[in-house]
């Protein structure tokens, strides 16, 4: 797994709609490899297909329940798994069989897709961190991650900011990928960002002035707009 994107997600609800919108959330904010399943049956068959690195269970299920299940599935591999309750009484529950998280219903997606980040970020962040690139490649520009340099055709070289360069870091970690803007801010001012998102778009104004040969015309650093941002890789239309 170069990036959380590339995670493989089993998803186990009963409720049909449910399931394909989350499928569609999760797949447009990027994640491709997604497993679905309505019943225990089909959640044990859909682990046994191909592991997962993150699982999102129902509680309740047409033949069991999702207690009974994580246990099972947990009992094969170490998992990790966001629980989707009906009841904020089930928190304590789920939290003594070792679940990683979870999200009383309804939710919003949004903070469905916040805690699936924050989940894979925790869970596998030593693979994630070898697999970090230090030197990115824009065209003719290249940025040394580890400097915080870009270089230009003609031999001169640009200096980040701090706060550049944890954006740009954040971005070259999903390359690929579209980012949303509450992610960006996370990594970039943590948890407590509020009030920072207006700063955003300057920040990101000001690296594409560094990174792009037109930054009014961006080639890598592109707006997807209401989602976030996203590098493109080499190539890419």
């Amino acid at each position: 797994m170069n990036t959380i994107y590339d995670a493989k997600i089993l998803i186990v609800d009963d409720n049909a709609d449910l399931l394909a919108l989350l499928c569609e959330q999760l797949r447009g904010a990027g994640y491709g490899k997604i497993r679905t399943a309505q019943s225990c049956g089909g959640a044990r068959a859909a682990f046994a297909a191909g592991q997962p690195e993150l699982m999102i269970l129902d509680i309740n299920l047409p033949d069991g329940d999702g207690f009974s299940l994580f246990r099972a599935l947990r009992a094969k591999a170490d998992v990790p798994a966001l629980f989707l309750s009906a009841r904020d009484a089930d928190a304590d529950r789920l939290f003594g069989l070792g679940a990683d998280d979870y999200l009383a219903k309804p939710f919003l997606m949004q903070e469905l897709l916040l805690r699936v980040q924050h989940i894979l970020q925790r869970a596998y962040r030593a693979e994630l961190s070898a697999a970090k690139p230090t030197v990115l490649q824009l065209g003719p520009r290249s940025v040394d991650l580890n400097d915080a340099v870009v270089s230009l055709p003609d031999g001169k070289t640009l200096a980040l900011t701090a706060t550049e360069l944890a954006l740009l870091r954040k971005l070259a970690e999903n390359r690929g990928h579209i980012v949303t803007y509450d992610a960006i801010c996370d990594a970039v001012w943590g948890a407590d960002y509020y009030g920072y998102e207006n700063c955003l778009g300057v920040h990101i104004r000001h690296l594409r002035e560094k990174l792009e040969t037109e930054p009014g015309a961006p080639r890598f650093l592109r707006t997807v707009r209401g989602i976030g941002y996203k590098l493109t890789k080499e190539g890419e239309p």
